[in-house]
């Protein structure tokens, strides 16, 4: 359950008041029943469901979502401090109407009067599925239904080959600097599959870093999936004529595979990881 309160007030205050006799209008009698003892209202039970709290209207009006910390009445009203759940985001009365019918507002009336609701339904299971919906499942791959960041883990996609094994040094030592760690998927073995072993680490990763380098079709393969799944990636390369040219657009950093190039990509990789994360 929860309390639907709309009524224009300055809800940042932390503070509203209500005329008693609009409380648990637009409520299903049983549920009535529930919130009154000897016929007074049981303020104490309302207080321990989460709330909405809304202006009337069905625009674009800021909807906040939170809970009722302490609440009395006086001469015929009702005041009430509140608290907001930081968690979930402000949503807005269109969106509260666009699903009036989950939410059990089948009146549209109830978007225009000052009043206090209580409707039957479980509001943030209906937050998790309408505000953060589910991701649409690949059938290649698996990634979790909601994904679960580490925010100071880096990904390096680059070829299994001994050739490179300097260059990922290479960013390891520039995640280091910047107080992150980085991992290649060749680290670690936890599927059967390769591939969802790459995607899982992607999947978690803060950065992604792609080496370009000799046009390496797997390489594009996870630099497009850490594109879609909306991942920062740096690219790299030993040759610009690698970079795909549905890429070219994107900043990439050019290195030489020596002493003295390594260096340089360590210089400029720990730089565009620091503006990264310092965003």
């Amino acid at each position: 359950m929860f309390n639907l309160v709309m009524l224009s007030s300055d809800w940042e205050s932390g503070r509203a008041q209500l005329t008693e006799q609009r409380i648990l209008e637009f409520t299903e009698p049983y549920i009535r029943q529930m919130f009154r003892t000897d016929n007074q209202l049981d303020l104490e039970a309302l207080s321990r469901i989460p709330c909405l709290f809304m202006d009337e209207g069905i625009a674009d009006e800021v909807v906040r979502v939170g809970r009722i910390v302490r609440a009395r009445t006086q001469a015929r009203e009702v005041l009430f401090e509140i608290v907001f759940d930081e968690e979930v985001p402000p949503l807005t009365n269109a969106f509260i109407y666009e699903h009036r019918m989950a939410l059990n507002m089948p009146d549209d009336f109830e978007f225009s009067r000052n009043h206090w609701a209580v409707k039957d339904v479980d509001l943030y299971q209906f937050l998790l599925r309408s505000v953060r919906p589910r991701r649409q499942t690949p059938t290649v791959f698996q990634i979790p239904e909601h994904e679960k960041i580490e925010p100071i883990l880096v990904s390096a996609m680059m070829p299994f080959h001994a050739g490179f094994d300097d260059v990922y040094q290479s960013i390891i030592q520039a995640s280091e600097t910047v107080g992150m760690r980085c991992r290649r998927a060749d680290d670690i073995w936890e599927n059967p599959a390769i591939i969802q072993d790459v995607v899982s680490l992607i999947d978690r990763s803060r950065i992604v870093v792609c080496d370009c380098t000799g046009r390496n079709a797997n390489v594009f393969y996870e630099a497009g999936i850490a594109h879609t799944l909306g991942r920062e990636v740096i690219l790299i390369t030993q040759n610009p004529d690698d970079i795909p040219f549905d890429l070219r657009h994107l900043r990439f950093i050019h290195y030489l595979n020596n002493g003295e190039g390594r260096d340089g990509l360590r210089a400029k990789l720990a730089a565009r990881m620091e503006t990264i994360i310092g965003h």
